[in-house]
Order: structure tokens, then C-alpha cells, then sequence
């Protein structure tokens, strides 16, 4: 088992971080919630151009990698657009993206977008979806909608595996995001003549939370090994990285507001903008005791293959 990303794959993902930076960074997400009928001319043509949808993450491994790094560099910035739910999209059906939904209201981070859109239950149920009339503006609903859905025929318990995963990755480019923001900030604020990175105290809760980050960054590699390499266990594998994706979330955003301190929560600090657009994936489909409730339904009484079982 090799759940390293290659070469190819991670020099992608700096050089996409790089790209969307060059495009306007952190300007980006202001920019979409200021205009949000720009939001699909302002961030598609930059993906377009690293070839994101050329991307084939269904059945290439090496294509899989470069969309999860992808992901994480669109995380970093806190991108506002759905890249992991196009990349996520069903082989074989016309659609632009697969969207993950939970019933009884479904939704998604999907307003503004002229798209077509699959969505699939965590159970694998298929339908199509239509983005209804949004009723509140970004600032309040970080571009999430309700969505009509018309059932159709296929069983997508593979589309609902490989739509949880990618997610996953661009959660993880914001909890990447998030300990930066906070190591830069803690350097150069004073208290008592000195760095507060210099108390041990703050050292602490930095520990604390790039652990939490580097457990769901190894996870996240395992569970893309897992779609590919082990199907069977695949929707186990991402329910469980996407369960330690949001334990790490609560660790890492706590962390940051609170060694930020006020200035966290106001729009003058980009953390206050990470933090507001992080919400959506936290929350949709499934939030933190509804995945582990899933995941408990989903293991029976088997358990988790894991890392480090002889089996593998």
C-alpha cells in the first residue's frame, strides 16, 4: 500500500495554489459575495486553465490524485466554487458535478451556478437536481441552496464515496489555511515584550490543533488509496475521514479564533472569511453526530479495515 501522492500530483497542487493566488488569492471569495453573478466568470476561467476538467478522477489514480490536490489548493483559499462536486461527477451520465445530499432538505454550496447537477444519497441513491431560487444572500448562506431532486435510475454508492472524499481535501486546504494564518499571526503579535509565540501555552494549542491535521491529512490519502484499491470499503473509508475531517475542523477553527482573538471574527483577517465559508462543508450533507451515526450504520458490528490491518 502506497498512500503518498506523487510527484506529479503535488507539483499540481502548488502550482494551481499558485495560479488561484495569481487570480486575486484571498480577493476571490470577497469578490463572489460582493457580485455574485461573477462568481462563475471570476474562478471557472482560472480552472479551466489548469485543465481541472480535463481531470478524470473515476478511474485514472494518478488523475484522482491531482483532483484531490486541486482541492486542497482551492481550500486554501477558500475558493467560492463547487470543484470538488464537478470533479466528483458521475461517469456515463450528462451532468457538470455530483452533489452529496441528506434528506429531508437538501442543499448545497451551488447558488449562482448554471449547472447540471446528479445528486446521490450516502445510501446511493440517485437523482437529478435543480438548484432553487436563493432566498438570502452569500454573506448569510455562503452560496448554499435548496435543491428539487427527480429520482433516477443507478446505484451511486461509488459516486457517494468519491463525493465525500474530495470535500474532504478542500476541507483540509482550509484547516492547511487556518494553522498558517494563525503560526503568522502569533509570531508577530506582542504580549508582555515578547512574540505570543513564544508562550508555551499558545505553543500547546498550535500542537494540538496540527496534530488534529496531519491525522485527517494521512486519512485523506488512505481513503483516496481505498476508492480505487479496496471498493468495497470505500464508503466506510470516507465516512471516516470525513467524521475525523470535522473533529479536526472544531479542533483547528477553535484554536485559530482563539489565539486571534477578536480580530478572528471580523472581516479585516481573512480567518473570519475561512472560517464563515468552511460552514458548508461542515455541515452538508451530514454534520459531525449525524456521520458518525451513518458510519456507525454503515460498520455494523464489522469495523474499519484500517491502515494497519494484516489484510492489506
Amino acid at each position: 500500500m502506497n498512500i503518498e501522492l506523487s510527484r506529479e500530483a503535488t507539483e499540481y497542487g502548488r502550482q494551481a495554489r499558485r495560479a488561484l493566488e495569481a487570480a486575486g488569492g484571498d480577493r476571490l471569495v470577497q469578490l463572489a459575495e460582493e457580485e455574485p453573478e461573477r462568481r462563475e466568470k471570476v474562478v471557472a476561467p482560472v480552472l479551466a486553465g489548469l485543465g481541472a476538467w480535463e481531470l478524470n478522477p473515476c478511474g485514472d489514480a494518478g488523475e484522482l490524485e491531482a483532483a484531490a490536490a486541486l482541492c486542497r489548493s482551492a481550500g486554501y483559499w477558500a475558493l467560492p466554487y463547487p470543484v470538488a462536486e464537478r470533479l466528483s461527477r458521475p461517469a456515463g451520465l450528462d451532468a457538470d458535478g455530483l452533489l452529496v445530499v441528506a434528506a429531508p432538505a437538501p442543499s448545497a454550496p451551488v447558488a449562482d451556478l448554471d449547472l447540471r447537477w446528479v445528486a446521490v444519497t450516502v445510501s446511493g441513491e440517485r437523482s437529478r437536481a435543480v438548484t432553487l431560487p436563493q432566498t438570502s444572500p452569500p454573506r448569510h448562506s455562503a452560496f448554499v441552496a435548496e435543491l428539487e431532486l427527480s429520482p433516477v435510475d443507478g446505484d451511486g454508492a461509488a459516486d457517494a464515496a468519491l463525493g465525500l472524499v474530495l470535500p474532504c481535501w478542500t476541507l483540509l486546504g482550509m484547516l492547511d489555511r487556518a494553522i498558517d494564518l494563525t503560526r503568522a499571526h502569533v509570531t508577530v503579535r506582542t504580549q508582555f515584550g515578547q512574540p505570543l509565540a513564544a508562550f508555551q501555552g499558545v505553543q500547546f494549542q498550535l500542537t494540538d490543533a496540527e496534530v488534529e491535521r496531519s491525522g485527517v491529512e494521512m486519512l485523506a490519502r488512505y481513503a483516496l488509496w481505498s476508492l480505487l484499491a479496496s471498493p468495497a470499503d470505500a464508503l466506510a473509508d470516507a465516512l471516516a475521514l470525513r467524521l475525523a475531517a470535522l473533529e479536526a475542523a472544531q479542533t483547528v477553527f477553535r484554536v485559530a479564533h482563539q489565539l486571534h482573538g477578536a480580530t478572528g471574527f471580523c472581516d479585516e483577517t481573512f480567518l473570519s472569511w475561512l472560517s464563515r465559508y468552511s460552514q458548508p462543508l461542515r455541515r452538508l450533507p451530514l454534520g459531525l453526530s449525524a456521520t458518525r451515526e451513518q458510519l456507525g450504520r454503515q460498520l455494523g458490528r464489522r469495523g474499519l479495515t484500517g491502515l494497519f490491518s494484516e489484510a492489506r
